[in-house]
């Protein structure tokens, strides 16, 4: 299909030269001398993208942009003019022009206009494509090879760093391909727990930094110099923090961001307590049992997390004053922004966001909801539209105003299941779809992880716990009975507890805040940060 352009110039006949040079590239040029009829062509007929002269008699060039924007606003605008006087680009820019060209032009610059605004989505796309059919066959080679803690850190960073390149671009066949290559990651990094997560955790191999070592060896000593915000937003996935990370970095400078393990099973009722006591879960258990409570247990399970603070503090000798927040809905945090300036005095301030693991649980719940976050891309970006509008983006403007460090993290991600495995058990077996505690279990042991004895994987033995299993990839556990309709409700859902690199892996971010002031920022919808391709041919030493 023909682009039709619209070009508007009181002095048109002297750029006749640059209208034939683009009817030669098969551009249909629509020209016209001044502001007034711009507007009025525009309103009659549908041009592709609109050149404008700044300086015309009559109407002038920002003018017509306005009445232009007003009638089609979607149509991109590109801005020419004689003048650089900085109010002049500043308005038309915040006419949302499309592009600006100071004059005198030559045919080349509104070609590259023309194809950065009309061919920039095809463009993007075949290079997006050509770049990871690139880096294909290395992601291959180093799946097939014996992957270490740390590889398997920047193989997934280069996984999410695809995913969300290709997200956007029109040609749908890398990204199905990239889906394999992610379904092979997967299966291989499971495969990498099994074999070395107990050793981990025996010290029989040197373990992975993990959650609940987290604070003692990352956060304490931060506090012995400097007063720290810790963000835990719950069931927060490594891709989901990437798509928000453009908008912290818009009020703090990203210091040190790594991946981290979560601990088995990856569920709040282990992982987060574990973060908090800084103990494994059966140590918790065994050392503080007024703050723990088994699968089999009424109440919440994570309730006792400011005293499980409390006890890791004073086991640290870290005598400091320290506040705990944990937000479970819209109310609570506008009150904890509301109240903000009151935590200022304090080293050490937690704040445990609840939203991403509602959203979990709501969308395997609430049909509105599944069709809003239908699958990885749809997550993230209810993600992104969330927290831009929500009160823990004015608190993270506010830690920046003050000056005050924040670290960000979470306890455990989340995985989007679709292939069901069959498991029974006695009546008493817990209702997680990626584990199972309990007696006589009866599954297939090469579906599973298990540990069959709890107190090797630092896991509370309780009435009901003779042993632990685990689902890998994107499976999920469904009973025999009603077989079909728990397959069909919990198909498609993202879940947690189980092994995957989505689970597993984890962020961990510390930020300083930006020197200049960054309360006149305002949140706009953004986009991934780009990466340099060429770091991915280099293996991290």
């Amino acid at each position: 299909m023909q682009v039709k352009i619209l070009w508007a110039d009181d002095e048109i006949d002297l750029l006749k030269p640059h209208i034939l040079f683009l009817e030669s590239k098969g551009y249909e040029v629509v020209p016209v001398n001044n502001g007034s009829t711009a507007v009025d062509k525009n309103r009659e007929d549908e041009f592709d993208i609109v050149f404008l002269d700044e300086n015309m008699p009559g109407i002038s060039g920002l003018d017509a942009l306005a009445l232009i924007k007003k009638d089609k606003p979607h149509v991109p605008v590109v801005m020419i003019t004689k003048s650089e006087e900085e109010h002049i680009m500043e308005e038309a820019i915040g006419s949302n022009i499309a592009d600006y060209l100071i004059k005198p032009v030559n045919p080349n610059q509104i070609l590259l206009a023309i194809k950065k605004n009309l061919d920039k989505s095809k463009l993007v796309s075949q290079t997006t494509n050509s770049n990871y059919q690139k880096e294909f066959k290395e992601l291959g080679m180093q799946l097939n090879s014996r992957l270490d803690v740390k590889e398997w850190f920047d193989l997934y960073e280069q996984l999410v760093y695809w995913e969300l390149k290709l997200q956007n671009i029109e040609d749908s066949g890398m990204q199905e391909i990239l889906n394999m290559q992610k379904k092979e990651a997967n299966t291989r990094f499971s495969k990498f727990v099994e074999d070395n997560y107990l050793d981990w955790l025996n010290g029989v191999e040197e373990s992975p930094q993990m959650i609940h070592t987290l604070f003692k060896n990352k956060i304490n000593p931060i506090l012995e110099n400097e007063s720290a915000f810790v963000l835990v937003i719950d069931n927060l996935r490594y891709d989901q923090w990437k798509v928000l990370s453009p908008i912290f970095s818009k009020y703090f400078t990203i210091n040190n961001e790594e991946i981290i393990y979560s601990i088995l099973p990856t569920a709040t009722q282990y992982a987060r307590n574990a973060f908090f006591a800084g103990l494994m879960p059966s140590e918790i258990a065994k050392k503080y049992p007024q703050y723990w409570l088994n699968e089999e247990d009424e109440g919440s399970k994570n309730k006792f997390e400011s005293q499980l603070l409390e006890t890791q503090l004073k086991r640290l000798g870290r005598d400091v004053k320290w506040s705990y927040n944990k937000i479970t809905n819209l109310d609570a945090g506008k009150r904890l922004s509301d109240n903000f300036d009151k935590l200022l005095d304090n080293k050490l301030n937690v704040i445990v966001w609840n939203f991403v693991d509602m959203l979990s649980h709501a969308r395997t719940d609430m049909e509105v909801i599944k069709e809003l976050a239908d699958d990885e891309s749809a997550y993230r970006s209810l993600t992104l539209s969330w927290f831009e509008h929500s009160p823990l983006h004015d608190i993270v403007k506010k830690c920046a105003e003050a000056g005050k460090k924040l670290i960000v993290t979470t306890d455990h991600g989340t995985v989007r299941v679709n292939n069901p495995v069959k498991i029974m058990g006695e009546r008493s077996t817990n209702s997680n779809l990626r584990y199972k505690v309990g007696r006589n279990l009866s599954y297939k042991e090469k579906e599973v992880f298990q540990i069959k004895d709890p107190s090797e994987g630092y896991l509370p033995k309780s009435g009901l716990s003779s042993e632990f299993v685990f689902t890998k990839e994107n499976d999920f556990f469904v009973y025999p009975s009603n077989y079909n309709h728990f397959v069909k409700h919990y198909g498609n859902t993202f879940q947690h507890g189980g092994i995957s690199l989505e689970e597993v892996l984890i962020p961990y971010v510390e930020l300083e805040p930006k020197t200049e002031k960054v309360a006149t920022i305002e949140s706009q919808p953004t986009e991934a940060p780009k990466r340099d391709v060429s770091r991915f041919s280099r293996r991290r030493k």
